[in-house]
């Protein structure tokens, strides 16, 4: 990702359990919750049982250009993404651990204002996103929830 850039509101699943109901979802989740737990899915995004999660807000009428998310697949496996306006190729910020799939840097074609954006953008990088589990699942390095 590029230089430092200011940080980005927090979206909050305001229905999701926490565990300790002084804390927020994410900062306590319950046993057996997947990691990004308290952080929501944006159902609007889905696609083939692939879903983006947001962890920060990327609604903005001037154009949002890079943010923090998720991505949950059809048997709801998870990896993080930090995404960010730009023509790059997709690179591992962290490893595969257990309950995910590791943290990648995307690259989306154009700045989100809506929903329907992220939408686009995250068709944009579904494929890449596919080819990589696939593979990760192949090799068994895709582990299941912690």
């Amino acid at each position: 990702m590029s230089e430092r850039k200011q940080s980005k509101p927090l979206l909050l699943d305001p229905t999701a359990e926490s565990a300790d109901p002084n804390q927020p979802a994410f900062l306590s989740k319950p046993s057996g919750a997947p990691v990004y737990h308290g952080f929501p899915l944006v159902p609007e995004t889905s696609i083939d049982g692939w879903c983006f999660g947001a962890i920060t807000g990327f609604e903005d009428p001037n154009g949002c250009t890079y943010g923090d998310g998720f991505v949950q697949t059809p048997d709801g496996s998870r990896a993080g993404l930090v995404w960010e306006v730009g023509e790059r190729q997709m690179s591992e910020v962290m490893p595969p651990s257990l309950g995910r799939w590791g943290v990648y840097a995307v690259w989306f074609p154009h700045p989100v204002r809506d929903v329907q954006d992220l939408r686009e953008c995250f068709a944009y990088v579904l494929p890449q996103l596919r080819e990589l589990y696939e593979k990760l699942k192949s090799t068994g390095t895709v582990q299941q929830r912690a």
